[in-house]
């Protein structure tokens, strides 16, 4: 485990996923990640890599063979490496081996960094190509999830959603064991307050394409907590609390990547939202977390 920590927040990371494990609101004492409860969901804030979303049939066709990887991809259940920790800032490294090159035939080495500034906690993803000859294909994300309720005298529906800047953005529609119908994709009411339910995920992840610069917020009328996600150039957000089995948290996802679309070919790539790294080259984005 590594912990960094400033008057703030105090911030645990495991080494296993270089998952988040805990972001602490050091002036009221209240946690406000999720604590991964097997029964609901027993994750906290794993890290997408790969591939975000699940593959059509959990496989994909490379270089005429064809690959099975599952969800999310194999990141997130993989010992990292710490690369520098210092008491506000640490770095974490995945590197290819004989075992990510059976799903996964790519060169890589994935660094991800968090790193505190007040109240907020810089989340950056770093992949560098170390191939000479052959492009890297990949996707990478987010998947936080912050406790809601945030204090102990409101409840999840006294909690609302809404985006910054105020507009409509795109919503995609994800189909539950499908894929993404990106052919149905529609402007939602993202111009306004988004109730939160538990049925607001009746139909899984919400899905939408963020544009420039933009802060997803999770706010209610009956405190001054909440919790702010900020990004930029990030093409796509999911945003998940699990159902029918209701949990007391909602995620806040920001990805470099998306599901399969329904009707895929397979070919990797051309998957819809794929990065591709050329030889030597690197990718590097990030979001910020801001607990309040």
């Amino acid at each position: 485990m590594v912990t960094i920590a400033n008057d703030f927040l105090t911030v645990d990371i495991s080494r296993h996923g270089a998952e988040l494990t805990s972001i602490k609101d050091n002036l009221t004492g209240r946690e406000r990640l999720w604590q991964a409860d097997p029964e609901v969901w027993p994750r906290h804030a794993p890290v997408l890599f790969p591939i975000v979303g699940a593959l059509a049939d959990d496989q994909y066709h490379y270089a005429g063979k064809t690959y099975h990887m599952t969800q999310h991809g194999f990141a997130r259940d993989r010992d990292f490496t710490v690369v520098s920790a210092t008491p506000f800032k640490a770095s974490l490294v995945l590197k290819d081996d004989d075992k990510t090159r059976a799903m996964y035939p790519f060169a890589f080495r994935l660094i991800i960094t968090y790193a505190l500034e007040n109240n907020n906690l810089h989340v950056t993803y770093h992949v560098d190509n170390p191939d000479k000859t052959a492009p890297l294909y990949f996707s990478v994300g987010g998947h936080p999830g912050f406790k809601v309720p945030m204090t102990a005298d409101t409840q999840f529906t006294d909690y609302y959603m809404n985006f910054k800047p105020r507009k409509s953005l795109v919503q995609i529609p994800l189909v539950a064991g499908k894929g993404v119908d990106y052919t149905h994709r529609t402007l939602a009411a993202t111009d306004a307050n988004l109730a939160l339910t538990h049925e607001t995920f009746k139909n899984d992840a919400l899905i939408f394409a963020p544009l420039g610069k933009t802060s997803f917020n999770l706010l209610s009328d009956k405190t001054k907590h909440g919790v702010s996600v900020t990004m930029t150039d990030t093409p796509y957000l999911g945003v998940w609390s699990p159902y029918p089995k209701t949990g007391e948290f909602v995620c806040i996802e920001p990805w470099w990547g998306i599901a399969d679309t329904i009707g895929t070919t397979g070919d990797f790539t051309k998957k819809l939202g794929i990065n591709r790294l050329e030889p030597g080259t690197a990718f590097e984005k990030g979001y910020t977390i801001s607990i309040f």
